[in-house]
């Protein structure tokens, strides 16, 4: 991806991101600010349109594709004068598919979350963690195949975030979409996914793609096991950082 200036210089972001995702894996990419991470996942979604090379999903180029995408950004951005269940159904009325059926599944995924108590509720009636929740749910409803998700804890605190990441990998587990997951915690990374894709300062590459091969479902002790912790340092090291998974 080169982006062109209103001078006419050039400023390359992307550069020799070659990689897949198989059919349910979960991947996720770490890398420094301003490596290009966000500009990928927009190109992947159909946002942005790649300068070179190309995105296939099952085949299809991303334009053909765009049905089996879904994209969970940093902010929920729920629409404050719709319910919960209303901004869950919000892309199956975009595609003229808001029926029963299509209702009935945006239920049972708020029940998914724990939250189908919460249907008839505003986000504004929610913490934090439970707006992120209907976004991922709203992600959900029109079935994708493949599902972004661009740094989408970063807002929340500690405590929050680290329940997130239990409910994510129960969603993911019941679910068993391909996850594209950006985030800049190392830990949160490797936790979370099959495999561990890093990439490089600008132009942003993929210089590491790293198998995480820790049982599952995890849980808070695979946190301190000696694997876990050898992969935080292995990512860590390829990014620069200084040592420690704290």
């Amino acid at each position: 991806m080169t982006y062109t200036a209103r001078d006419g210089a050039s400023n390359t972001v992307l550069r020799g991101c070659d990689f897949d995702i198989a059919p349910g894996e979960f991947v996720s990419i770490v890398g420094q600010s301003g490596g290009g991470k966000t500009t990928l996942l927009k190109i992947i979604s159909g946002l942005l349109e790649n300068t070179e090379g190309e995105v296939l999903v099952r085949g299809r180029g991303v334009k053909e594709a765009l049905r089996d995408i879904a994209m969970v950004f940093q902010s929920p951005t729920l629409l404050p004068w719709r319910n919960n269940l209303a901004n869950v159904l919000l892309p199956m009325e975009f595609r003229r598919r808001s029926t029963a059926e299509a209702r009935a599944h945006a239920l049972e995924l708020l029940e998914l979350v724990g939250l189908g108590d919460k249907a008839k509720n505003y986000s504004y009636e929610l913490s934090g963690g439970m707006q992120q929740r209907v976004s991922i749910c709203r992600a959900l409803v029109s079935h994708p195949e493949i599902l972004l998700m661009d740094e989408p804890f970063g807002a929340l605190d500690a405590m929050t975030r680290d329940q997130m990441n239990f409910e994510l990998q129960r969603i993911w587990q019941e679910t068993r979409r391909s996850v594209l997951f950006v985030t800049h915690s190392i830990p949160e990374a490797v936790w979370l996914a099959d495999r561990v894709l890093v990439v490089g300062d600008r132009p942003g590459r993929i210089i590491a793609d790293i198998a995480v091969d820790l049982p599952r479902p995890r849980s808070k002790d695979s946190r301190y096991a000696d694997e876990f912790a050898d992969l935080v340092a292995r990512v860590e090291g390829l990014l620069g950082v200084e040592a420690g998974i704290s």
